[in-house]
């Protein structure tokens, strides 16, 4: 008979956010890794649904929003905030966000209606829904802002996150990306390399990438370099066991040059490397790379 204290809490996944912010691919992502999914529950039903079963089950994702016959914005908040403060389940939330303009953009592409518009503008009915679930937003660890994702990239970024044993531990997210087409909306800690020598204007480093072992040390020769690089990791060497005693789960470092495709990409990959050493785990992604 195995003691009580033995047991593992039940992992539960709560996914909310706006109408059209990618929910149902989040949820579709999160059953391909292994999570039973129930969508559009009603809230009556929450707290008897995730008090079934025994610990150490198959994690559980609800998909949760406006759409549900009994929604109260107010009743939402006290029901999660129940749920999460519960000993025997360990509870994450998801919000999925994205752009006013956006949103109404894949209304339009798809001809379907707000659930909360009715026979008005469509941004009638996201501007309603935005206040109804502020507080969600607020609690939720990660928020997806979902802008510039699709299908397949937001579709990766959940299973990225939840496919490896992320509960109760800090995961941290490296990617490099390119001034030029913004900085990353997900990102915690920001570092611009742009002050390092750029191997784009090196003719025979130019059509390389910053994967290359060649181009890491030509930008690894820069005498600003290994200075700057022993200040970052003597950043994150505070910084993550803080996060992670805080309770935080997931932080995003990202590092950016001018076309993301060399200063930018070895330096998350040498983080990545840093991190690796460290025992932290991880996830690189280079966001322009593919640009090129």
């Amino acid at each position: 008979m195995t003691d009580s204290s033995d047991r593992r809490p039940r992992l539960l996944t709560l996914v909310t956010g706006l109408s059209g912010a990618g929910k149902s691919t989040a949820l579709a992502a999160l059953e391909d890794i292994g999570f039973t999914v129930v969508d559009n529950l009603p809230l009556s039903m929450l707290d008897e649904l995730v008090s079934l079963g025994g610990h150490g089950d198959r994690p559980v994702a609800l998909g949760i929003d406006v759409r549900a016959r009994d929604f109260d914005p107010g009743e939402l908040e006290d029901v999660v905030r129940k749920t999460m403060d519960r000993a025997d389940i360990d509870t994450r939330l998801i919000f999925l966000d994205c752009d006013d303009d956006i949103l109404v953009q894949r209304y339009s592409k798809t001809r379907r209606r707000h659930p909360l518009a009715g026979e008005r503008p469509v941004l009638d009915g996201l501007r309603l829904e935005r206040q109804l679930i502020a507080p969600m937003r607020g609690m939720a660890d990660p928020v997806f802002d979902t802008s510039e994702e699709t299908v397949h990239t937001l579709r990766q970024r959940v299973q990225d996150h939840f496919s490896q044993s992320t509960f109760r531990r800090l995961s941290v997210f490296v990617e490099s990306f390119s001034y030029g087409h913004g900085l990353p909306r997900q990102a915690d800690l920001v570092f611009d390399v742009r002050f390092l020598r750029n191997p784009y204007y090196v003719d025979a480093l130019r059509e390389t990438s910053g994967l290359d072992d060649v181009t890491g040390d030509y930008v690894r020769g820069d005498p600003d370099f290994e200075p700057f690089f022993d200040r970052v990791v003597s950043l994150l060497d505070l910084l993550l066991p803080r996060y992670r005693a805080e309770g935080k789960s997931y932080l995003t470092i990202a590092f950016g040059c001018t076309g993301g495709r060399h200063r930018s990409v070895f330096l998350a990959r040498h983080t990545a490397a840093w991190l690796e050493d460290q025992g932290w785990s991880h996830t690189v992604r280079h966001r322009d790379l593919g640009r090129f």
